[in-house]
């Protein structure tokens, strides 16, 4: 049984299958003939991190991965990878684009081991599909593992978004709910579109070699992105703005017909599900659970609770999050007298929010949020004392799981010492001031 894992670049869940306005007809396609989960969580919502918990199915604090790996974060074992995993097991490992948990492009496979390299352009989106287009048409003795890192729809520049094809009319468009409703958010979410619709096509791309070349029956493919998009409030966030990702698989195990599940999942849960679905044991040391047994029975309830965190983006804003199917708790760790600005991409509606005050309004250290009669997150419910029960009852579980995981923040502030990390005070991720 062979593995496609294809992913974007904080595209978080604007996307067709998810009911927005966005055209991506290839993803939509790939919906209907797989299973989609539209209650599906990262477990860190900054590049790294997020790549490096789908990819060892533990949290961002228990692998290491607490920052960027450009920025001199490493894992603390690259051995138990699910690349290694299943290079022991006898596949062939092969890495087509960005990965992002090691330095690009060489220590992908000094580091993290994939037996090649099918391209040194981690950008370049045509150069990515056509090196895995070439890959899935040789004659493959062995079962493969094939990674597939696109770029888009991340923001590079001062804010602008790749994209091979024009952005729509922003007159037509709409940003993302919580944002306003202005001609600076609607052009920035319509450079988003064109950009995600770029990554569309070169997924159909992949998808397409996939079946051209007889593969389809005998590969599970993973569609996924790393968390939620470059906009305010939303990646490096700990709200669903911030931690909702989209997710579908297609292939054997069930994952097929246009199956639907609400169960809360995360990425924990991708590495125990190749274990079972290629019948290798699933290691101990993996935090999730199979999603096999939402392709059986997709109203199953996979977890009461989920965690998340963040620890460094670009400056520092240690953070942890537990959530329910109802109630969300999130702690903060460092003080803040303001909002954490580089750990915001710049951008049009950055720049407009700036504009009007928003670096004033920070939250409080706790938060806690109905999700039910608030799904914006948008009412901090921490001081009211009729959720009391709610509130603590998050709070136990959240020192629980520190406890459990062994959570440095436990013991006190992260020693980054030898790490490269932007002060708070910046305005862009790469420390300089707005405009610099």
């Amino acid at each position: 049984m062979n593995i496609v894992y294809i992913h974007a670049h904080d595209a978080g869940r604007y996307i067709q299958p998810y009911g927005y306005a966005v055209p991506t007809p290839r993803l939509q396609q790939f919906a209907q003939e797989g299973m989609l989960f539209r209650q599906a969580f990262c477990s860190n919502p900054t590049c790294s991190p997020s790549r490096a918990c789908l990819m060892t199915g533990q949290s961002a604090h228990e692998n290491g991965m607490l920052g960027l790996a450009h920025r001199g974060f490493r894992l603390k074992d690259y051995g138990e990878t699910l690349v290694q995993f299943l290079g022991e097991a006898g596949y062939h490992t092969a890495l087509s684009g960005i990965q992002h948990i090691a330095l690009e492009p060489y220590a992908a496979t000094a580091d993290i081991g994939y037996s090649e390299i099918l391209t040194e352009a981690h950008i370049d989106s045509n150069a990515i599909a056509t090196a895995s287009e070439d890959f899935l048409g040789r004659e493959h003795q062995q079962p493969f593992f094939l990674d597939v890192g696109f770029f888009p729809p991340h923001r590079i520049g001062e804010g602008e978004f790749p994209a091979d094809g024009p952005a729509p009319d922003a007159n037509y468009v709409r940003a993302p709910a919580h944002l306003p409703d202005t001609a600076a958010t609607r052009e920035d979410f319509a450079a988003y579109m064109a950009s995600v619709q770029t990554f569309d096509t070169m997924f159909g791309r992949v998808v397409d070699a996939i079946e051209a070349n007889g593969l389809a029956e005998e590969t599970l493919i993973i569609a996924t992105t790393d968390h939620g998009i470059a906009f305010p409030g939303m990646k490096c966030r700990l709200t669903d703005h911030g931690l909702g990702v989209m997710l579908m698989l297609r292939g054997p195990n069930g994952f097929s017909g246009g199956k639907l599940s609400d169960s809360m999942v995360t990425h924990l849960d991708l590495f125990p599900t190749i274990c079972e679905v290629v019948n290798l044991p699933i290691p101990d040391r993996l935090q999730g659970r199979s999603l096999c047994a939402l392709a059986r029975e997709p109203e199953h309830c996979l977890h009461e609770r989920i965690f998340a965190e963040v620890n460094v983006h670009a400056a520092y804003e240690p953070m942890r999050a537990v959530r329910s199917q109802r109630w969300k708790y999130i702690r903060h760790y460092a003080a803040r007298e303001h909002v954490i600005l580089p750990n915001c991409d710049n951008g049009l509606s950055k720049d407009y929010l700036c504009d009007h005050g928003w670096a004033a309004h920070v939250a409080g250290e706790e938060e806690l949020y109905d999700l039910l009669l608030d799904p914006q997150e948008a009412n901090n419910l921490v001081t009211k004392p009729e959720y009391a029960p709610q509130l603590e009852s998050l709070r136990t579980a959240l020192h629980e799981w520190m406890l459990e995981t062994q959570d440095p923040l436990l013991r006190g502030p992260l020693d980054l010492s030898d790490k490269v990390v932007t002060s708070a005070d910046a305005y862009s991720p790469a420390g300089a001031p707005r405009g610099g």
